[in-house]
């Protein structure tokens, strides 16, 4: 049986039947051929792309034209998955005509089914004016990157009796500017919960817990393509790291003894036709 694309409003129909949502990132064509094929419902192209993809050391300076470049691709090789383009900072704190402007730019150029951005309360306007534009938002509360240094650094996010209610708050007003989901960062698993319960639309976990409606976890992450930065809530499925650089270095070896390329990798041509050359 062919997969089939989940719709948005599928995935509040998920929430209410208790049936989890599977998201994972990915930022190229080959990876999002990969991901159409498993069962994983939704993609999200993040901005997390400038760490593991580009090598910058944070999604800061991530810019739209590299994200709306990274969308394409995704979207041409992931036909069968919901496609959520994140916004980078600076292209949503602006104004409310430049938000819906770039947001616009990564559902019309790039091809995403929806966008994503961080922030709480100050984001609600936002939200609501990408919304009532035609354009779905999932927003993202707890830990978020563009803005770590403001929260001291990658840090769990409502520990707190103060910084817990607030983030309550923030997931229901969210919600109220017509969010159709909401990403939990790095909050404390029981907050996390409560914030499922309280909210009518999905919570989409990465470090909050199981209890969150479904999970997502960075492709390059998970599969042990990128180490320098492993936050603890990933588990690693797979360490393609090591057998890319096993092949590395077995071809590179290959090369400097002469074995390869063998006869069967190389192409011949008549011998009366390489006499005459000669």
């Amino acid at each position: 049986m062919s997969k089939q694309k989940v719709s948005i409003p599928q995935l509040k129909e998920w929430k209410e039947q208790g049936r989890k949502i599977r998201m994972v990132t990915a930022y190229d064509y080959p990876t999002a051929l990969l991901v159409d094929k498993s069962e994983i419902e939704v993609i999200l192209v993040g901005d997390s792309l400038g760490m593991v993809v580009l090598g910058y050391d944070g999604t800061v300076p991530v810019t739209m034209d590299e994200m709306v470049h990274h969308i394409k691709p995704v979207v041409r090789g992931a036909r069968n998955t919901l496609i959520v383009g994140d916004m980078p900072f600076m292209s949503y704190n602006v104004s409310l005509e430049k938000a819906i402007e770039n947001a616009g730019r990564l559902m019309k150029e790039g091809g995403a089914d929806c966008v994503k951005l961080e922030g709480g309360l100050a984001m609600v306007p936002v939200v609501k004016a990408l919304v009532d534009g035609g354009i779905p938002v999932m927003a993202h509360i707890g830990l978020t990157p563009q803005t770590a240094s403001q929260l001291g650094g990658f840090k769990v996010q409502g520990k707190d009796e103060a910084a817990a209610q607030r983030m309550l708050t923030e997931a229901i007003k969210l919600e109220e500017a017509g969010a159709f989901s909401i990403v939990l960062e790095a909050i404390p698993a029981p907050l996390a919960k409560l914030i499922t319960e309280k909210v009518g639309i999905p919570t989409i976990g990465i470090g909050a817990g199981v209890d969150c409606d479904g999970q997502v976890l960075v492709l390059h992450d998970m599969i042990g393509l990128f180490d320098r930065f492993v936050p603890k809530f990933v588990k690693k499925y797979a360490n393609v790291s090591e057998d890319i650089l096993t092949a590395l270095n077995a071809y590179a070896e290959e090369v400097a003894s002469g074995s390869f390329p063998a006869a069967e990798h190389s192409f011949t041509m008549k011998d009366e036709v390489l006499k005459k050359l000669y």
